[in-house]
């Protein structure tokens, strides 16, 4: 079982819903669950794969798209979302290509102490998602003041938000929904671009 409710394949796709899988295909012709769970409304499926484009893979962000992966799944671990974990330290890593480093800096989040892999800005933006995830309503200003002063700008503190908050949409309608990745290529995703349709494995 894929999902706790129906997920319509590409062969019984028409019309709106199968152009839009056709945007969406990955390597091999493969459609993520994380995708086709949307199919029984497509335009949430549409909007779901414009954000996850802009906010990981537009080339108008400046933090390293290996970095925002990284907050993708400290954010994701917070909630215990197995799946964006899953498909996200799996594209983190092919982007470090360094799998040992990559899985100390799995191990410092599951531990909650990314300080043993992260310093400075990173550090403080790192803590910055899980705090927001975690207590949002405990969410100040000061919090903004700490990630500035240690040496994030305001745009990269904003497209950390943009991760975080990405992340806990996904994150509910996985865990909400009981999306498994059984199926799934883990990992794949568009290169940095400004276009909305461009997909690569990385």
């Amino acid at each position: 079982m894929t999902a706790w409710i129906q997920m319509l394949q590409y062969d019984e796709s028409t019309g709106y819903l199968r152009e839009l899988y056709d945007r969406v295909k990955g390597p091999g012709g493969k459609i993520d669950n994380v995708m086709k769970v949307h199919s029984l409304r497509p335009h949430t499926m549409e909007g779901h794969s414009a954000l996850y484009k802009s906010v990981l893979h537009h080339t108008g962000n400046t933090l390293p798209v290996w970095f925002l992966e990284c907050l993708g799944v400290y954010t994701s671990l917070a909630n215990k979302c197995d799946y964006s974990v899953a498909h996200h330290f799996a594209g983190l890593t092919r982007l470090l290509k360094d799998e040992a480093k990559a899985q100390k800096i799995y191990k410092a989040f599951v531990a909650v102490q990314p300080e043993k892999m992260f310093d400075g800005k990173e550090l403080a933006l790192l803590r910055y998602v899980r705090k927001l995830t975690l207590e949002p309503q405990a969410m100040a200003e000061s919090d903004i003041v700490a990630a500035r002063t240690a040496g994030a700008s305001d745009a990269e503190i904003f497209e950390a938000n943009q991760v975080c908050a990405y992340f806990n949409y996904s994150n509910r309608l996985l865990n909400g929904l009981g999306v498994t990745t059984q199926g799934d290529v883990l990992g794949f995703s568009p290169p940095n671009t400004d276009k909305l349709d461009d997909w690569e494995h990385i």
